[in-house]
């Protein structure tokens, strides 16, 4: 159940407050009047829509990187281990090199570092190995683990491109800033609407419910567009991706 509770969080505390404190300081002053609010609506709506499926679709794209990332490792791994040239200690140091690979880089990815050095070094070290024992690794085998060491590459470096890149911070900041805006231009308008003289709570319920939908959807954003960090209830197994995965 607490899954769940994810999205709430001090952004969510703060609308609360501003949808308590700004109808109350209108009922107070008797402010209220009537505007249309499609404006106001599509200053929100709409950038909060367009982020919410920027953010999906880096979603999606993630896991198409990670399943190429798992299979080109599953892959070069084949190939090496049944290579019969290859002795069972080199075997092993190819293997070690692979799952150091895929434990330090599923490792990089849940979290907010976002220096590439030690990956790139132990990526390196499949072509170093190749060099090193090129006498016992045949030229067709060897082009071929090339192509797989090349779509590996790919996955890292398109993982990479999303775990360091997030949807544009000034239309985040734009959307929150309406958001926290919204309740001023709103609550009086919904007070002439439903008039002045009505029982006061069901303005308060439609103000904090509008605020509470609006928020609501930004965390949701928000957690999307970081789908490594396992902080959301939409983020990535990582642990699935890895060469050895074990799923329960």
């Amino acid at each position: 159940m607490k899954r769940y509770f994810s999205i709430l969080n001090h952004r969510t505390l703060f609308t609360l407050i501003l949808s308590i404190v700004i109808p109350f300081l209108a009922f107070e002053f008797e402010i209220f009047y009537h505007i249309d609010l499609t404006l106001i609506s599509l200053a929100i709506i709409f950038p909060l829509v367009f982020a919410i499926r920027g953010a999906f679709k880096r979603r999606e794209k993630s896991l198409q990187f990670l399943s190429q990332f798992r299979s080109s490792l599953k892959t070069i791994y084949y190939f090496f281990n049944s290579n019969s040239k290859l002795s069972t200690s080199k075997k092993e140091e190819i293997n070690k090199i692979l799952y150091e690979i895929s434990e330090s880089f599923v490792n990089h990815l849940s979290q907010s570092n976002h220096n590439t050095t030690d990956i790139d070094k132990k990526t390196e070290n499949i072509f170093k190995f190749i060099l090193d024992n090129e006498e016992d690794i045949p030229n067709s085998l060897k082009q071929k683990i090339l192509r797989f060491v090349r779509d590996l590459h790919l996955s890292i470096e398109n993982l990479i491109a999303v775990h360091t890149h997030r949807t544009p911070i000034s239309l985040k900041a734009y959307c929150l800033i309406f958001i926290y805006i919204f309740p001023t231009v709103y609550t009086p308008t919904i007070i002439n609407k439903i008039g002045y003289d009505n029982p006061h709570n069901i303005t308060y319920f439609i103000i904090i419910l509008s605020e509470f939908i609006l928020i609501s959807l930004y965390n949701i954003q928000d957690q999307m567009e970081h789908p490594f960090d396992k902080d959301g209830l939409d983020d990535i197994k990582l642990d699935n991706f890895k060469i050895d995965r074990k799923i329960d």
